[in-house]
């Protein structure tokens, strides 16, 4: 805004005060930057959207009356693959500041990028050229003055990147760097803390979560807030509480010196009117038996809200009791303004795994919908304690199917019915919070289901908040592992065979072949990547897996499984060999309290995400597996519900299939719903207000990720992470515009 006042010196009967007109300019001035930090930020400067993480934008050039004609802008390829890569997929949620979109690659390098055009401004590698990789959601933007900063993490380092130039801040903390493997529990030296998603800015403070192994012996899930400018630790809030701090009573005596797990591994979301900031957790480590952990175990399975300037407990509210099902809570709160009981309440909203909604009030963490405690069944393995009752929400309904019976059960054909009807009468399976079994449980949902860290969009105008929804039972088969079952007189390869078959198997399959949502085939090892990237990334992790660290706990055991992996059978000497249960205890540092060190049993879920499914793969329940629902929350009855992706092969009739996905929606005020994450390869738009699908892209790669939109030079973009190809491994970030 520019003043002229020499255009109306005439309006003034008496010549201005020097003084006042120094004051006015001032506030001009200060106006003008104020509006250009608002609009920067308000142009999508922050993962998911805003400090509320409500994935939605005032914008509303694109809308239901145009969009049919919206086309590809243009693509940004970082062509930052290594040799031998298979195609690789992004989940960054990119930001725009000042006509700047700062993004990552799945190698988990940083990227700026012209938001208008595409070009490339700069680009820094956290890995300095080595392999790198693991899930990166997106990235941080901070400002004072002239001092503009993106704050983002690579493998376990947190890096302060000047955003004009794409250097390092010197002066923050080593060279530009903070080792977050310092200040947890364990030795910095032999653990690994890589965070997934962004963390959120408070006035001079970066709060961020954590992402950890999921095994015994994991680290616990602190919450971290970090000086932006020097780098410095300023709290911890431990989610595995200290002696004297809330929630300590829920846990044995001692284990805050050995469980782990209760992360935060989802993001954050921000009331700074209230320094007040919001987390949800994950489930406590093991993630499948407890007996080491016996009681409601907070801040596990938690909705959390704590001071953002200090870290101190203000209220919480636990989803699931003592969790045996790794129910995470996987995605950020949304913070919403709901009428109820005649009142504009700020409130909390969660969505979950399991499929419930939990909305609470902000201030109180007290439910707005009737919550029911209900009896739910025991746990008849070994030790197992499981928490006789779990919470169930009234309303609003559940958005995935939470109860199967055999009606339920896919007839692909004679033979495929009868063989999954036998199959679900062999599982145990008493509902919702089947505990884990030596028998085999049926679990549903799945510990995919319900919706995942995608998360929901919340309109305000309207009070409808948008989630997608995932159907897929999973298989549950718990194993003693003990020193009679002792890994002794076998070759390296076989020994890597046996530590595969004991961790592995579930997601990569016995024939290794991997499987389509996302857990990578392992055939070919050889020729495609080097034996250090793979020993890398089993010890410290990426993406869904964990890191294995606290099994792969010497020269032995990486011998072994390299030799396994790469089909070197040639290592033949035989050789004594630990138990695996020995091997986890020997890292875990602590025990139970009156406990000695490998004196509890330790059982292991070795069906882990393993699918319910017939014998050709297909899924073992009728569609639709996957769904997109606008529920109101001033009422918590739902709007609509559409099926969301499709299985053509499968589809029987005209309605959709739906598919399995992650990633979540977008939502305009031009009345438009964006969602991706479908293995269809498509990007769609759905009309807000009915749920009717408006136009749909074909993409060349899977795109995992959450939409973005901005504006620049007065042209609405609405952007995307895009994964890899056979042709372009590394995949892209595409943008979409109405045409000129």
């Amino acid at each position: 805004m520019k003043a002229n006042f020499s255009a109306r010196p005439q309006k003034w009967t008496y010549p201005l005060p020097y003084g006042l007109l120094l004051m006015i300019l001032l506030l001009l001035w200060c106006g003008s930057c104020s509006s250009k930090k608002e609009d920067s930020y308000s142009n999508w400067g922050i993962y998911k959207a805003d400090n509320a993480s409500t994935s939605y934008s005032k914008l509303d050039q694109i809308n239901k009356e145009n969009i049919s004609q919206l086309t590809v802008a243009w693509v940004f390829e970082p062509n930052d693959s290594i040799t031998g890569d298979r195609p690789q997929n992004s989940e960054s949620n990119p930001i725009v500041i000042d006509d700047v979109l700062y993004s990552t690659s799945a190698r988990g390098r940083l990227f700026a990028i012209d938001a208008a055009n595409g070009e490339l401004k700069w680009s820094f590698d956290p890995f300095d050229g080595e392999r790198g990789g693991g899930i990166k959601r997106g990235v941080a933007y901070w400002e004072d003055g002239t001092d503009k900063r993106i704050l983002f993490t690579g493998g376990d380092k947190l890096f302060a990147i000047d955003a004009s130039t794409g250097i390092p801040i010197s002066s923050f903390g080593n060279e530009g760097k903070v080792d977050l493997n310092e200040g947890m529990r364990g030795d910095p030296d032999k653990i690994s803390v890589i965070p997934t998603s962004p963390g959120i800015i408070f006035e001079d403070l970066l709060i961020l979560g954590t992402e950890v192994s999921e095994l015994y012996g994991a680290e616990p899930g602190h919450v971290r807030a970090y000086n932006v400018r020097s780098g410095e630790l300023v709290w911890t809030f431990h989610t595995i509480p200290l002696p004297g701090q809330v929630g300590y009573e829920s846990w044995p005596k001692d284990a805050y010196k050995y469980a782990g797990g209760a992360n935060s591994w989802g993001g954050f979301s921000l009331d700074a009117s209230r320094g007040m900031v919001f987390f949800s957790t994950g489930s406590p480590a093991y993630d499948y038996y407890g007996a080491d952990r016996k009681g409601k175990n907070l801040f596990g399975n938690s909705i959390v809200a704590v001071d953002a300037r200090t870290g101190a407990y203000i209220w919480h509210f636990q989803t699931v009791h003592h969790d045996l099902w790794d129910y995470d809570l996987p995605a950020p709160p949304n913070l919403v303004t709901v009428k109820h009981d005649g009142k504009n309440i700020d409130a909390v909203a969660q969505t979950s795994k399991v499929g419930f909604l939990y909305v609470l009030d902000r201030e109180t963490g007290e439910s707005l919908f009737p919550i029911e405690e209900r009896p739910v069944p025991a746990s008849d393995v070994p030790g197992e304690e499981a928490w006789p009752t779990q919470p169930f929400p009234l309303k609003p309904a559940p958005y995935t199917k939470q109860y199967l019976d055999e009606t339920d059960l896919a007839n692909y054909s004679p033979s495929s019915r009868d063989s999954l009807v036998k199959l679900f009468r062999s599982y145990r399976y008493e509902g919702l919070f089947t505990p884990p079994s030596l028998r085999g449980t049926l679990q549903f949902p799945g510990s995919r289901g319900g919706s995942s860290w995608g998360g929901a969009a919340f309109d305000a105008s309207t009070g409808l908040l948008y989630v997608r929804s995932y159907n897929s039972p999973e298989i549950m088969l718990m194993k003693k592992v003990e020193p009679e079952n002792a890994i002794t007189n076998l070759s390296v390869y076989r020994k890597g065979e046996s530590i595969y078959n004991t961790y592995c198997v579930s997601c990569h399959g016995r024939d290794r072949n991997g499987d389509e949502q996302g857990n990578p085939s392992l055939v070919g090892l050889k020729g495609r990547i080097s034996e250090g990237d793979v020993l890398n990334k089993i010890k410290q992790g990426g993406g869904k897996m964990p890191s294995f660290s606290s099994v792969i706990t010497d020269k032995t055991k990486e011998e072994a499984i390299l030799s396994y992996l790469f089909e070197n059978e040639s290592k033949g000497s035989p050789q004594q060999e630990k138990s695996l249960l020995e091997e986890i205890n020997n890292n875990q540092g602590a025990s139970p309290s009156g406990q000695t060190k490998g004196s509890l049993s330790r059982y292991l879920n070795l069906t882990a995400y393993g699918y319910f499914r017939d014998s050709k793969g297909r899924p073992g329940i009728k569609p639709p597996w996957g769904k997109l629902h606008a529920i109101n929350l001033n009422t918590g009855d739902y709007a609509w519900s559409v099926p969301l992706g499709n299985k053509p092969e499968l589809q029987e009739g005209i309605q959709e299939t739906g598919e399995a996905g992650s990633a979540g929606p977008t939502v305009t005020a031009g009345g438009l719903v964006f969602i991706a994450g479908t293995r269809d390869n498509k990007f769609r738009a759905f009309d807000k207000d009915t749920g009717k699908k408006l136009w749909e892209i074909d993409l060349p790669g899977f795109a995992n990720a959450n939409p973005s939109t901005y504006i620049v030079d007065g042209k609405q973009y609405i952007v995307l992470s895009v994964g890899g190809n056979s042709k372009n491994t590394a995949g892209s970030v595409m943008a979409f515009s109405l045409p000129d």
